[in-house]
């Protein structure tokens, strides 16, 4: 018996997904990468012939953006490419290319645009120039004096191993009668904002209040008991809120570094008072949030996992703000 000459035709015709998925993994192995394009396009158009082979073509576009040489990877930085892989494409395309690499390449469009900033959280120097669409995000194209080392994920072929923060140590909150509650809808929706995948994609929770008082009477007032929590300075909590604000919880997709970096300069500059949607200067939210006290806490109810419990008080204001996220189903 012969040898078929197109074991790619005949793994499409038989609607053999675990066969397509070999292929994959065999172009990447040979580094036959446009073999790998034309198997992603083969999938995609026989979705058009009832075959449901639309996981094959996915899983080439991840292993392009992870695998593939810049030019190739920046293929699949579409908005219709990588829906159901592992991560968005962009940040999986930025893990392993620099902008640099990626930018001659590279399609005129927002996902384009995401995997440049994307580098940028990364610690690349990326010229806005070479950027189409980077107001994408509202953050600028490079990274303050002030920001964080933030939390990124190492992508590999058949997972995505995502850092998380280390464990929230130190002293318990004193117990103090919870502060007068206020209303601050613009911290309230810039923290939820942080953790959206969490609820609306997970079953995750999330609380968030303001009161007249301390960081203590803030984390009273959302009901919790034997707290404990350590003061850290503000790159240290920022880090934390990115990290959530990346992830996807327990059961929703990630968005992304980029995203989550967005997110928080967003919630950061809420709570240091700027207005909603304002472009924020770098130098001005850096003055302004060393001002405030930031603490993270942690409770025996929930202490591993998809956490975000921060505190920030303004002293001079004589406010301050709790937040108690989790999703742990």
């Amino acid at each position: 018996m012969s040898l078929s000459s197109d074991p790619l035709g005949d793994a499409i015709d038989a609607n053999d997904l675990d066969a397509l998925v070999r292929l994959v993994d065999a172009f990447c192995t040979t580094q036959e990468w446009t073999d790998l394009v034309g198997l992603r396009g083969r999938a995609r158009l026989a979705l058009e012939r009832g075959r449901q082979l639309w996981p094959a073509a996915s899983y080439a576009e991840y292993r392009l953006a992870l695998d593939a040489p810049a030019a190739f990877a920046a293929l699949v930085l579409t908005e219709d490419a990588g829906r159901f892989a592992l991560g968005p494409l962009s940040e999986v395309a930025a893990s392993t290319h620099t902008w640099a690499d990626l930018a001659p390449h590279a399609p005129p469009g927002p996902v384009a645009a995401l995997a440049a900033h994307e580098r940028v959280v990364r610690g690349e120097v990326v010229d806005p120039a070479t950027v189409a669409h980077a107001e994408v995000l509202s953050v600028p194209m490079q990274l303050a004096r002030w920001e964080p080392p933030y939390l990124v994920p190492t992508y590999l072929p058949d997972r995505v191993d995502e850092p998380g923060p280390d464990p929230i140590l130190g002293r318990p909150v004193p117990r103090v009668e919870p502060g007068e509650i206020v209303r601050d809808p613009d911290v309230d929706e810039a923290v939820r904002d942080l953790v959206r995948p969490w609820t609306a994609h997970s079953d995750g929770y999330a609380r968030v209040v303001a009161v007249r008082g301390d960081a203590s009477s803030a984390i009273a007032a959302l009901g919790a008991s034997n707290a404990r929590g350590a003061w850290v300075d503000a790159g240290e909590a920022l880090a934390l809120m990115g990290w959530a604000a990346a992830s996807g919880g327990r059961h929703g997709r990630r968005r992304g570094a980029a995203a989550g970096r967005d997110r928080v300069w967003a919630t950061a500059g809420a709570i240091a008072g700027f207005d909603p949607g304002e472009r924020l200067d770098p130098a001005s939210l850096g003055d302004a949030i060393s001002e405030l006290r930031w603490f993270v806490w942690n409770a025996p109810d929930v202490s591993t996992g998809f956490v975000l419990r921060f505190a920030v008080e303004d002293p001079v204001e004589g406010v301050a703000w709790a937040c108690d996220a989790h999703d742990r189903s």
